[in-house]
Order: structure tokens, then C-alpha cells, then sequence
């Protein structure tokens, strides 16, 4: 598959939702195969094209460790009609991350989500106006319960854009909790990347709301600008990509749950 997504070596090493973005190519590939399957191998579970394994960039089996996602896959594979486009292949894309550019990094990669509790962005609310403020806590608030009565980590809130130093003891409880194996540590990367909050990827880890609720949670402020100043169609469409990108990540978290 190294003639429709990108070389292993031009990925970056940590980041499996840029490695995702750059996965399209501009020149689109003819469909050439009929059939599209999944098989059992020792990696787990493959994608087949007329019975035929598919390769990552890296030559490895896309090959995923739930049916599930081999069957979701499969899926996004056979929905490709006269062309073949990555660029609606999210959860191909983020699955070729995972085995080439998270399996051998996963400690950095499970670094970078706890880089992000330091300044996630539940922590930061606006000092006006009155319903914005009450959005944002409606939103957020549980979240931060919840991860007190979880993880026993309290976080501190800040009015503004003034960095505020989070507590060690909380940070390092809420990364005792990160998952270990490379699919669920990627899978949370890129939900984390994409929400800007390791807190509301990890909720969507554990079920504690689902994949609808912690998106509009992800996007109050943005949704609130949008009430007030009006529909950008450029953003939009920025933001629908990236929902794209959300849902893979979604999938993946809720079947390795």
C-alpha cells in the first residue's frame, strides 16, 4: 500500500492523528480488487482484498487486535467504489499509525497524552459571559468529577489563557491509568489530539460519555462563536474531517474497552 499512503519513514513519530492527516495522496488509485475480507492471523484479525492480505506503509499485516475493527475496516476498504481515496479511509489511515508509528513508540506516545493534562483544555474557562460560562461548565464539570472520584486527581481551574501548574500528584494518577497496548494508546492519542483534552479522550475511553457527547463537549467554545458570528464553510469542513478522524478513534477505544 505504499503507492496510496505515505512511507513509514515520512510519518511522524509520535503524532498518530498528523500521521493520519497525511496519509492522502492527490493522485487516487483505481479500485482493483473485488472482494474485500477478514481473516485470522497471529497478529489477529486481517483485512483481505480478494483473499489477499493487506500491508501497511511499513509492509506489516493490517492486521487489528479486535474483529471488530478488522470488520470496520473491511468495511472502509469495500466502500471505496472507482478510486480508492485515503482521505475517506480514517480508520485505515489511523490503524496504519498504530502498527507502524505507535507499536515501537508507545511510551512516547502515551508521554505526549500526558503532556497535554498539564494544560488541557477543560481547565481553562471563560470569565464571561454568564452562558458561555454555564455551557462550559455543564460540559466539563462532570468530566473533572469524574476524574476526581476515579483517579483520585484533583486539577485546578483557571479563568483565561494564564497557565496555570497542575498538581504532580494528579497527573501522574491520571497516567497510572493510561492503557498499555499500542492500539488503545494511539486510539486515545489521536481522540486526545483532536478534543485538545487528554480528560475527555480518557472519558471516551471508559465509556463514561459517549462518542456524541464528548465531541460537542470538545467544541462548546467553538459552537458558542458559531451561534454568535455565524457559519464558516471552510471551517466546517475542517471540522468534519477531523470529526472523521474522531469517530475512527471512537471505534477503536469503545472495542478494545
Amino acid at each position: 500500500m505504499r503507492d496510496l499512503f505515505e512511507d513509514p519513514a515520512d510519518l511522524p513519530p509520535v503524532d498518530p492523528h498528523q500521521a493520519a492527516q497525511r496519509g492522502a495522496r492527490p493522485t487516487l488509485r483505481e479500485r482493483f480488487f473485488k472482494t474485500v475480507g477478514v481473516g485470522e492471523a497471529p497478529e489477529g484479525f486481517s483485512v483481505t482484498l480478494d483473499g489477499k492480505p493487506v500491508r501497511t506503509p511499513a509492509k506489516r499485516l493490517l492486521a487489528a487486535p479486535r474483529r471488530a475493527i478488522a470488520e470496520a475496516l473491511a468495511a472502509e476498504w469495500d466502500a471505496q467504489t472507482d478510486a480508492i481515496d485515503p482521505s475517506r479511509m480514517p480508520l485505515t489511515r489511523l490503524a496504519n499509525s498504530i502498527i507502524d508509528g505507535v507499536a515501537d513508540r508507545r511510551e512516547e506516545v502515551a508521554a505526549d497524552i500526558v503532556n497535554y493534562l498539564g494544560s488541557d483544555m477543560v481547565f481553562y474557562r471563560a470569565d464571561s459571559p454568564d452562558a458561555l460560562v454555564a455551557r462550559q461548565a455543564r460540559a466539563w464539570d462532570p468530566i473533572l468529577r469524574w476524574a476526581a472520584d476515579t483517579f483520585s486527581a484533583r486539577f485546578l481551574l483557571a479563568e483565561g489563557i494564564v497557565h496555570v501548574r497542575q498538581p504532580e500528584q494528579a497527573i501522574t494518577a491520571v497516567s497510572k491509568a493510561l492503557p498499555t497496548d499500542s492500539w488503545s494508546v494511539g486510539a486515545l492519542h489521536s481522540a486526545t489530539s483532536l478534543t485538545g483534552s487528554a480528560l475527555l479522550a480518557l472519558a471516551l475511553m471508559h465509556g463514561v460519555r459517549d462518542a456524541r457527547a464528548i465531541w460537542e463537549a470538545a467544541y462548546v467554545d467553538e459552537d458558542w462563536n458559531i451561534e454568535k458570528w455565524g457559519f464558516d464553510e471552510v471551517a466546517a469542513l475542517r471540522r468534519a474531517a477531523r470529526e472523521a478522524e474522531f469517530k475512527a478513534a471512537a471505534l477503536v477505544l469503545e472495542a478494545m474497552r
